[in-house]
């Protein structure tokens, strides 16, 4: 056990300090924006807002290209039993997976440009906002999206490198794109304004991609050679359709996950530009702590996947009691942090007094994310280690339908005469419903779905 918590800890390790500056590229955008113009802050923040959750909006639906090629690539890793992969069959398999993760990737990306006038269309048909709202979230879409091909061919890369075991590479993706774009963001936005803060995030996507290329072909030369030169092989239609199969679970578990996260945010919009910027900072505060916990999830992920490679399943169970024995630690760090944090970090987010005054009430909330959120990040990294991604979609359906329903109960009890702060609170409940129906189910189903 002492031997797989410390590579708990390798793998969770890079994670961590990579994801660490996730929340904080998102943190340091709505606080540029938050400073831009300290009496109209609420509205650029809210233009930050509702343009990142339109790339949320699409990005989610491609969230297999990461999950979906670890759990596979893991498992093909465990298969060959070799703890670093060379030429031959092995190299074959683990070049196919990343290379039909990359075909996707690329012509996703471009289709998403071509049909990017369709995608802002559609969005406002459904999302109730000010129009300076609408018009800045317009602005920075039309700019952002170009970097569509590039963000989820970084996707694929990262699931790959995780299921080869080596969290270190996505790591240093993650912290070249992030870095790039907290500094080109904060210089292109002195220079051009709001728009700026949406090239320097398409700056960095590209330069993530550039880096992933060379650390595949210097760090896995054969296998990173069969993604571009992949002989038909026998079995390969099998490979074919479980990758697919695998792919759609993973697909529809993100239409789950987009129900929520936008759905929050739709909502949060129609009570006024302040609600807006004031739930935009708590969720952004939330996720703060998922970052944490995910980089414990990818460790079970990669874990899981080469122990079911193996035929392991006391690999698994032991994988699964070290990440969650982490994950206690963490959470006891967060209960301190978002504890102690408060008010200090609303006004770091933002100088408009009025954002930080109507955030205040809110703030007990954070102390919820800990306990609810661990297992549910936790349980996704087992469950995609293990490829059970029906029960990952089943879940996320049902934690969709959790929070619609505390959302659209509390709504029907209250009548006409809700506040928008009342609302704000109805909201948060209704997030942490959502998670703590995810935990359950998937706590139930792990003995029966990962342990086979």
């Amino acid at each position: 056990m002492n031997a797989l918590h410390k590579e708990i800890g390798r793998l969770a390790g890079p994670s961590i300090l990579a994801n660490i500056t996730v929340p904080l590229v998102g943190l340091a955008d709505v606080a540029i924006a938050g400073h831009l113009d300290a009496g109209g802050a609420a509205a650029l923040i809210g233009g930050i807002a509702v343009g990142s959750m339109l790339f949320d909006l699409l990005y989610w639906n491609f969230g297999f290209l990461r999950a979906g090629t670890a759990g596979l690539t893991a498992q093909a890793y465990g298969q060959s039993g070799a703890r670093a992969p060379g030429s031959g069959p092995a190299s074959q398999a683990l070049g196919s997976i990343l290379s039909r993760a990359l075909r996707i990737a690329l012509l996703s990306g471009v289709a998403l440009i071509a049909l990017q006038g369709l995608v802002v269309w559609a969005a406002f048909l459904v999302v109730d906002c000010s129009p300076e709202v609408r018009a800045l979230a317009t602005q920075y879409f039309r700019i952002r999206i170009w970097a569509a091909p590039a963000t989820l061919s970084l996707f694929a890369f990262k699931g790959w490198f995780i299921g080869l075991q080596d969290t270190v590479r996505p790591m240093t993706a993650d912290l070249l794109v992030n870095g790039v774009n907290v500094g080109a963001s904060l210089l292109l936005a002195l220079a051009l304004g709001f728009p700026g803060i949406a090239l320097g995030t398409v700056l960095a996507q590209w330069s993530g991609l550039a880096y992933c290329l060379a650390a595949a072909r210097r760090r896995y030369p054969a296998p990173f050679r069969a993604v571009w030169h992949r002989p038909h092989a026998p079995g390969s239609g099998h490979d074919e359709q479980r990758f697919f199969r695998v792919s759609r679970d993973l697909f529809l578990r993100s239409v789950g996950m987009i129900a929520v996260y936008i759905g929050f945010t739709v909502i949060s919009a129609r009570y006024g530009d302040v609600m807006l910027a004031v739930s935009t900072i708590l969720m952004k505060l939330l996720m703060f702590f998922s970052y944490f916990t995910d980089g414990f999830a990818y460790a079970g992920e990669a874990l899981t996947g080469r122990f079911i490679g193996e035929g392991s399943r006391e690999g698994v169970r032991a994988t699964a009691r070290g990440c969650f024995a982490w994950g206690l630690g963490v959470v006891a760090l967060f209960l301190l942090v978002y504890g102690l944090g408060g008010v200090p970090v609303l006004r770091l987010m933002t100088s408009d007094p009025s954002v930080v005054a109507a955030g205040e009430p809110f703030l007990p909330w954070l102390l919820a994310m800990p306990v609810i959120g661990c297992p549910a990040f936790i349980w996704d990294g087992i469950f995609i280690g293990a490829t059970a991604t029906r029960d990952l979609r089943n879940s996320t359906l049902l934690c969709a339908l959790g929070f619609f329903g505390v959302w659209f109960t509390g709504l029907w009890l209250s009548g006409s005469g809700m506040s928008p702060e009342n609302a704000l609170h109805l909201l948060l409940a209704a997030y942490f419903m959502h998670l703590l129906v995810r935990a359950l189910y998937l706590t139930l189903r792990y003995p029966s779905a990962c342990l086979r």
